[in-house]
Parts: C-alpha cells; sequence; structure tokens
C-alpha cells in the first residue's frame, strides 16, 4: 500500500489526541489499530512481500504515537501477519508453500508443483579438505577436497531455504560455475555425467536462527527454522551430496512422500 491509499484510522491514542478528542484507554488502541491493519492486509490493501509505510507514517495516519504502532505491529509480527527485518522495515508475510522431501527431490520442480517459479543462488564458495566426518560421509579418503557451498532458495524472488552443501570436487569441477549459471543443482550434476540422482536419507529437526541466518530468510530470531540434513547418492548408490539446509519455519511446510519419483 502507498501512502496515498490510507486506510481508515481508529480514535486518537491517548497521548497523541488533540484537546477535546475522545479518549479511548490504550489497550484498547493499540488492538485497534492492530486490527484495522489485519483486515487491509487480509483485504489486499497490503499485499504479500509489501513493506508497510514508517512507523511515523504509520502514527500520524492514526493520529498515534510511535509507541503504540510499534506495540500493534509486535502483535502482528507474533501472529505470522508481518515479519519485521532489522533496517529495513516492516513486511507483509509472504506466501506459504509446501516442499515434497522425497526420493528425488528437486528444488524447481517442488515450486513448479505448487505454481511458483525459482532456483537455487550461490552465495559463498571454498574448498576445504575432508576432515574425518565429511570423508565418511561422501566416502572419500581423508584429506580429499571437497566443495563447499552456501546456496539460498528462492522462490519469486523470496527466500526459502538457506543450505551449506559439500560436494566432491574432484568429481564435480565445474558443479559451482554451472549452478550459478542455471540456478539449478539437476543441471550442474547433468553437465558432469550424473543424470539422475536420488535421496538416501533426510533428518529435519527445529532450530532457532541466529541473526545471519533469520536476515538471510527476512524472518525474526524469535521463530523457529526447519533444519533437514541429507545424503544424495548416484545411481550406483555413491554419494554425491551432503547438505544441511534451513527453512523459515512459518513460510514452508515439508511434506514427506516415500512413493514420489519426481524427476524434473
Amino acid at each position: 500500500m502507498t501512502n496515498s491509499t490510507p486506510i481508515a484510522a481508529p480514535a486518537l491514542d491517548v497521548n497523541a489526541s488533540p484537546q477535546g478528542a475522545t479518549r479511548v484507554p490504550r489497550d484498547s488502541f493499540w488492538t485497534r489499530i492492530a486490527s484495522d491493519l489485519a483486515d487491509a492486509i487480509a483485504g489486499g490493501v497490503y499485499t504479500p512481500g509489501q513493506r508497510l509505510p514508517s512507523e511515523h507514517a504509520l502514527a500520524q495516519q492514526f493520529g498515534a504515537n510511535r509507541h503504540t504502532i510499534r506495540r500493534s505491529l509486535a502483535s502482528l509480527c507474533s501472529q505470522g501477519l508481518l515479519r519485521a527485518t532489522q533496517g529495513s522495515g516492516t513486511y507483509v508475510e509472504d506466501f506459504a508453500v509446501e516442499l515434497v522431501l522425497s526420493r528425488r527431490t528437486r528444488h524447481r520442480q517442488n515450486l513448479a508443483l505448487v505454481g511458483l517459479r525459482g532456483g537455487l543462488r550461490v552465495l559463498e564458495s571454498k574448498t576445504l579438505a575432508a576432515s574425518p566426518e565429511w570423508a565418511d560421509k561422501l566416502r572419500l579418503p581423508e584429506g580429499a577436497p571437497v566443495l563447499w557451498l552456501q546456496v539460498l532458495g528462492e522462490a519469486e524472488t523470496h527466500p526459502l531455504s538457506l543450505s551449506e552443501r559439500r560436494f566432491p570436487q574432484q568429481r564435480f569441477t565445474r558443479l559451482e560455475e554451472v549452478l550459478r549459471a542455471t540456478g539449478s543443482l539437476t543441471e550442474a550434476f547433468a553437465a558432469h555425467g550424473v543424470l539422475d540422482y536420488t535421496r538416501q536419507h533426510s533428518r529435519i529437526t527445529a532450530d532457532m536462527p541466529d541473526v545471519a541466518l533469520a536476515a538471510q530468510l527476512h524472518m525474526p530470531i524469535t521463530r523457529p527454522v526447519l533444519r533437514v540434513d541429507s545424503l544424495n547418492v548416484d545411481s550406483a548408490g555413491t554419494p554425491i551430496e551432503w547438505a544441511r539446509a534451513w527453512f523459515a519455519g512459518d513460510r514452508v511446510a515439508l511434506a514427506i512422500d516415500h512413493s514420489s519419483e519426481q524427476t524434473a
């Protein structure tokens, strides 16, 4: 919503009202503002992902002080209608999407099933020497080079997940290049002769995000994320990727489908 399309303001705040204005108890005032904003969201005045006017602009619009506005916004954040991003503003919460974890889990295919477009975006990369743990997971000699990628999973430019992924570097020498160019891990594997791969296992737990993770997912640090540890293998059963992904818990539902054969 732009400032040129204000919604109706409730009665003036006790501390902000001019002489002679109706005085409304503080608690009922901030709840009325929250209710009016919620109605505006439900009616499409504010759309998913849209940034609300500043606290100062809302205070002027509703004839309230900024403390009252802040309390109203905090209430709507706690209900999942809004999200506050430090240094950026307050936004209408994005859409929710159900992603399927199946034997063949593919990011783009998952999104296509719910009518969305998206891809994977590489944020950071480095080469690491395989520790005993990673050598065991990826069936590599200890100390072998491992490609480590930090990847953002997006849908219609909205962040859904942040992941840390490890690959045998000597087998996938151009994987980062192809993934950056296409946004598709399936295409990156195919460029190295891996035309099919399957999920050997997934382990789902709940975590609380740190500040950096919350910022990447555009969510408050007070809401949990879903963490998925997974291992993908090629058609011969050889490990090709170990990943740990964090999904925005209030934006993503994870469904386990033991029969699905997604291939896209």
